[in-house]
């Protein structure tokens, strides 16, 4: 019952941010949404699987991660997850389900979940920098932290599933934290739908309509600028696993990037699993690592493929 007030609680998140732009009354329901995470965070606090080192990726406070490490691993292979919440909201401690960390760590990986800084104090741009300078701070200290910098993936849900796709097809983010393709092994974005942010916002409803302007702005350079599925022509991470939902726009939008990724030669795979609307989208979050929900063994069996082992 806990695990299902705790994924109802952050489908009211999403849902509150949502409304507040939408309708009248919008500071209300920002006030009510923020009260619902905190109660999230707190519940995720409780439940999370412990032992997690914490460490500052940046000088801001919210460039910060929480790290799981494998009892023993000398060179344990790295799984980088980035939380989702419309890129203004959501944090690694209320917006990703519990079991990934302990799930990832008995099967012998590490694992990192970070913060980066939110829209609007901070750019999308600014995101995605976030995301390779978080991975830049975990491979400078492999060695130290028994870190396999050889094989590593991003993953990410919702808009960080947006934002582990920018970086695994846009290289200036990772170059500018002094890494490259070649230090990332595949890409694993989770149910996200702003891989073409244009066509994402033209076929935005009322509720996401603002949210999307928000974070990607009315120019249609730098909208095309921050898709996926225009910077796929190749160099590009090796290896994507596109999972999802039943969602209209999420399932086209993995549909369109995994097609636009497999014309420049990368390996796609896709993992298409049961669930429409806010539920399903927030259910393969918090699922996603327990093991009688249906995409924990498509993941699993993808990153033994990638890392080999």
């Amino acid at each position: 019952m806990k695990r299902i007030a705790i994924a109802g609680a952050a489908a009211l998140v999403i849902l509150g941010a949502g409304l507040a732009e939408a309708q009248p009354g919008g500071r209300l329901r920002e006030r009510i949404a923020k009260r619902m995470e905190q109660r999230a965070e707190g519940a995720a606090k409780r439940e999370r699987t412990p032992g997690a080192q914490t460490f500052s990726y940046g000088p801001d406070p919210l460039q910060v991660m929480d790290f799981w490490a494998p009892a023993g691993a000398k060179a344990a292979p790295l799984v980088l997850y980035v939380h989702g919440g419309g890129w203004k909201r959501g944090s690694k401690d209320s917006a990703m389900g519990n079991a990934l960390p302990g799930h990832l760590r008995d099967q012998g990986y590490a694992f990192a979940s970070i913060n980066y800084r939110l829209v609007p104090a901070a750019t999308v741009e600014q995101q995605a920098s976030d995301v390779a300078q978080a991975l830049a701070y975990l491979l400078a200290r492999a060695d130290k932290l028994n870190i396999d910098r050889s094989k590593v993936v991003l993953t990410g849900h919702s808009a960080g599933a947006h934002l582990v796709a920018l970086v695994g097809t846009d290289e200036q983010y990772l170059r500018k934290a002094g890494l490259s393709f070649a230090d990332i092994d595949g890409v694993m974005p989770n149910d996200g739908a702003a891989y073409d942010v244009p066509k994402q916002m033209e076929q935005a409803g009322r509720m996401m309509a603002d949210t999307y302007k928000q974070a990607f702005g009315t120019d249609p350079a730098r909208q095309k600028a921050l898709s996926p599925v225009f910077h796929a022509a190749a160099p590009n991470a090796p290896r994507f696993l596109l999972l999802h939902v039943q969602r209209k726009d999420g399932v086209a939008q993995a549909q369109e990037l995994g097609a636009a990724l497999k014309k420049a030669g990368v390996t796609v795979e896709y993992g298409s699993f049961p669930g429409t609307g806010l539920q399903g989208h927030a259910e393969i979050n918090r699922k996603l690592g327990e093991a009688d929900y249906p995409a924990t063994p498509v993941m699993d069996a993808w990153l033994k493929g990638v890392f080999g082992r």
